[in-house]
């Protein structure tokens, strides 16, 4: 059971960690006056899912080694 759950948790840590090198980016409505409308793209970064997916797949690696020893 501990091993298949660390290996969940390693697999998605992992995604989590690739996936914080990217960062998202929203369109924002800066100025609407009329027929005119300007909008402005924001870059926001994802440092969240660096520290929770190193946390994570911490987890899942010492689930996979304390599930071995058993």
């Amino acid at each position: 059971m501990n091993s298949k759950l660390g290996l969940v948790f390693t697999v998605t840590g992992a995604l989590l960690l690739i996936l914080s090198l990217f960062n998202i980016t929203k369109k924002e409505n800066v100025v609407n006056i009329g027929p005119f409308h300007v909008s402005a793209e924001k870059k926001q970064p994802t440092e969240w899912m660096r520290y929770t997916g190193g946390i994570i797949f911490a987890g899942g690696i010492i689930l996979l080694v304390t599930a071995k020893k058993r």
